[in-house]
């Protein structure tokens, strides 16, 4: 980012809410000359650092993306400039030529092809939260011979109800690679004038036509003059010699079409040719310091190490062959995929992985449907889970906040395991249930285990940042008390479930007989608490080695095997820790100066410590830097090098041609990119992999204040929602709930405050809830700066203090007025200071792809208390 000449954050307030991280473009600025953008519904401490500030309302962006979209493509300079034209032809899915009866939201007012009525056609877990489904057959590419072509990688998209199964049935014992070969799909038509009216590049200009500045207005309230200057800029600092990145966070992921608003980002930028750039691409940036590495090495239900998908009971993962020919990819590096997988399961099984048994895939846990936060919440509100393990989590405090302390009533058991008490811990006694005398604590069952946990600080090992980067930290200091690590407690839950099933003879059983689990210190090596594991082994687990050598490390997945020779528990960390001795995460040295320095000396990215991912997109056709100011990786004659891990086949010359009949980087050119993808090009449009479009669409919140102005489908059609008399949801316009409301961070407090609000210092900075308004709200309800405010929405009411500020504004929706209104959701009824629980308020609705919350777009209604 430091290296940008123009950063949007949209989605992000990340000043505030990542003020370490924000140094980076705030060095783009004064160094470089970069040009700032803030989109945002409030004015905030971002918006005070940056040259444009475009005021937008919550759950609006995929309009105002979509106005972009539609203003470059439609753009002189964009139209006649050979790099973006360059770009977008060669490295972009533009020429792809999409099926006959395919039909976009320009055909069905809103909606796409397929769409038909969710229904269950296996058995098992039943809170999904499904309101419909597409079948995806429409929405795939025309082949050569006029047919249908479907490149699926696996991943969420085969969870998708509406999907078929696949049809290539692998034979017991079948070698994998002709699993692997056997999964090519027909090359797809293309056409390089890119005017054939079922190309991509048509499909994208027509589906935005209709997001024009004006539109861009009536649906976000942002003045057209704002919008235009925006889209001037970022086309202004994109190009060939120049780059633009965005930057986004919570405020993009959760919505009932989080996922589809990333992804409408990752449409302009390849547009604008600012994807595997210097200076370019999105950055996620995450909530706090190893989110990402809780992602890679999940504690996700649907995927397992390395973005592999989790086997299910619901799709054809019967046998490992069965899971292969299911998730893998022939023609991208997700061909190693079996390579990946059984690596995987060596370091799970250890000696019992044989290639007899599947290398152990049976005794690999199965998901039957939708494990996540929220319908497990539901579950347990109905009584269907007897306990929980919480560890680092606050759920009392947490989305419809009501009805998970209901479901936190019905347990039999519950652990918790946190630094300070949480409200979590305490639900049972100082509820606001039990405050308001609607639930007696005798009445409650549930059996409460508070374990105090150990601090960062207070422990060794590493953690994964936003840039995927692996840092090792140093315990600084012992522990008090009986305050003990994530590790140790881990470490110690295994041990003693392994010495609970030792004996047993139960084929259920047998999982925990064969887990491998060698993470005791060494002899001699003595690692304070008692019990503690030592966290580099773990590490090492996680990168690989050569199996039944414990000290031969693999330095790079391209050594794994599929053949149980290698073990590897994340293929995308391996090379990590290369040798026994050489924990790169803890490699902290600067680079020598230079031109565009990758700084690749301090810590470790994954993959291969790869700073930008899709690199060779960095150059152009002949391998060329596309301009020396932007120079980054690039052919020298005879292999790729530069500043940066190259991401691509390291002797593939840029003329070498693909052959999409044989595997693996094989079947790509020397000018396809995007080596994960399966025709290497980066998508403008999804045939799979999204569940809800293969274009981004503009759709309401579940709870919105005006219909729908671009279409007659007011939200998405697919996202999830649990319809109960506890999760209520308003109707469209509801003059009960006429203003829009969304949460938000705080830099003084983290998280629900179990970190902060015990902390004087903290509370001392920012002790009270407040709820932001406008002048102009504020006038017409006749409340005064500091007064206490009642917030109503259809689930619950709480209160809080009214700050007003022209932070706040109110927009312009057509000839409609609508009044925003914000709050930050750090207090409970815990600590030093104490405020209501502001995601009492939220709904449980979420996002068809990931089942993420809605907990930035919804609707309320406020009045004096």
């Amino acid at each position: 980012m430091a290296l940008s000449d123009c950063i949007v954050f949209e989605g992000s307030n990340m000043a505030e809410c990542h003020p370490v991280a924000f140094r980076w473009p705030m060095q783009a600025k004064t160094e470089n000359g970069a040009k700032l953008i803030h989109v945002d519904p409030r004015f905030t401490r971002t918006s005070a650092m940056c040259d444009i500030y475009a005021p937008i309302r919550a759950g609006s962006d995929i309009a105002f993306l979509g106005g972009l979209i539609n203003y470059v493509i439609n753009d002189e300079r964009w139209k006649s400039d050979s790099f973006f034209q360059e770009y977008l032809l060669n490295y972009t899915n533009a020429s792809t030529i999409v099926r006959k009866d395919f039909q976009g939201t320009e055909d069905l007012d809103g909606v796409f092809s397929g769409l038909m009525e969710y229904t269950r056609d296996k058995p098992g877990w039943d809170y999904d939260g499904f309101l419909g489904q597409y079948q995806t057959d429409t929405w795939q590419y025309e082949t050569q011979g006029g047919g249908e072509m479907g490149q699926p990688r696996g991943g969420e998209e085969n969870s998708a109800p509406g999907r078929k199964e696949a049809q290539y049935k692998p034979k017991p014992g079948e070698p994998f690679e002709h699993i692997i070969q056997k999964l090519i799909k027909p090359s797809a038509r293309r056409d390089p004038s890119l005017k054939h009216p079922r190309c991509v590049f048509q499909l994208v200009k027509r589906h935005f036509s209709r997001y024009t500045p004006e539109m861009v207005q009536q649906v976000t309230g942002c003045p057209p003059e704002t919008f235009i200057k925006v889209a001037q800029t970022i086309l202004e600092n994109s190009g060939r010699d120049r780059t633009t990145s965005f930057a986004y966070a919570v405020a993009w992921t959760q919505h009932t079409n989080g996922p589809q608003m990333i992804g409408c980002c990752a449409l302009l930028q390849l547009l604008l040719g600012n994807m595997g750039r210097p200076g370019g691409g999105i950055m996620a940036l995450r909530g706090h310091a190893s989110i990402q590495g809780s992602t890679d090495v999940p504690t996700l239900y649907h995927s397992i190490h390395g973005y592999m998908v989790a086997p299910s009971g619901l799709k054809d993962h019967a046998t490992l062959r069965d899971y292969i020919a299911t998730e893998a990819n022939a023609t991208s590096y997700w061909a190693n995929y079996p390579k990946f997988m059984v690596s995987y399961l060596k370091s799970m099984y250890g000696d019992a992985a044989t290639p007899q048994n599947d290398f152990g895939y049976d005794w690999h846990p199965k998901i039957i449907g939708d494990h996540s936060h929220m319908p497990m919440f539901v579950a347990m509100a109905d009584g269907k889970v007897k306990g929980m393990l919480c560890v680092g989590q606050n759920p009392a405090t947490s989305l419809n906040a009501s009805l998970e302390r209901k479901g936190l009533r019905k347990l039999e058991w519950l652990v918790v395991r946190d630094i300070f008490l949480t409200e979590t811990a305490t639900f049972w006694n100082r509820s606001p249930e039990n405050q308001a005398g609607e639930v007696k604590p005798e009445d409650i069952q549930t059996e409460v285990f508070f374990m105090p946990a150990a601090q960062a600080a207070e422990i060794d090992g590493s953690f994964t940042n936003t840039q995927r980067m692996l840092q090792w930290h140093f315990k600084a200091a012992e522990a008090p008390g009986h305050c003990r690590s994530d590790l140790w407690f881990t470490h110690q839950l295994a041990l003693r479930l392994k010495k609970l099933y030792a004996e047993s003879e139960l084929p259920r059983d047998q999982p925990f007989r064969n887990l491998t689990w060698d993470f005791d210190p060494d002899p001699g090596h003595v690692i304070t608490p008692a019990g503690e594991p030592d966290a580099h082994k773990v590490l090492r687990e996680i990168n690989g080695y050569v199996t039944g050598h414990l000290e031969q490390h693999l330095d790079g997945f391209d050594k794994l095997k599929d053949d149980g020779s290698t073990t590897c528990g994340s293929w995308i960390y391996c090379g990590v820790y290369p040798a026994p001795d050489q924990n790169l995460a803890a490699k902290k040295e600067a680079d020598p100066p230079g031109v565009n320095n990758s700084e690749r000396n301090w810590g470790w990215a994954w993959p291969a410590n790869r700073r930008v991912l899709y690199n060779r997109a960095s150059a152009d056709l002949k391998g060329r830097p596309w301009s020396e100011r932007k120079r980054w990786v690039w052919w020298d004659g005879k292999e790729w090098t530069g500043y940066d891990t190259p991401d691509f086949a390291k002797t593939k010359a840029p003329g070498a041609p693909g052959d999409m009949k044989k595997t693996g980087l094989d079947a790509l050119s020397g000018t396809d990119p995007f080596i994960m993808i399966p025709d290497g090009r980066g998508w403008l449009y999804n045939p799979s992999g999204l569940l809800d479009g293969p274009l981004p669409t503009h759709y309401e919140p579940a709870e919105s204040v005006i219909k729908n102005p671009l279409y007659r489908q007011q939200s998405s059609p697919v996202f999830k929602y649990w319809k109960r008399d506890d999760n209520l949801l308003s109707a469209v316009a509801d003059p009960r709930f006429p203003y829009v409301i969304t949460t938000y961070r705080l830099t003084e407090h983290y998280l629900s405050g179990v970190m902060s609000r015990w902390n004087p210092w903290l509370t001392e900075l920012m002790p009270e809830l407040f709820i932001e308004l406008s002048p102009e709200l504020a006038g017409e309800k006749g409340i005064k700066n500091t007064e206490w405010v009642r917030i109503t929405t259809p689930r619950s009411q709480i209160k809080a203090k009214a700050l007003v500020t022209r932070r706040m504004r109110p927009f312009k929706l057509g000839d409609k007025i609508v009044h925003q209104v914000g709050m930050p959701w750090h207090w409970g009824w815990e600590g030093v200071a104490t405020g209501d629980v502001v995601n009492t308020l939220t709904s449980m609705v979420g996002d068809p792809n990931v089942t993420i919350h809605e907990g930035k777009a919804f609707v309320c209604n406020i009045e004096k208390a």
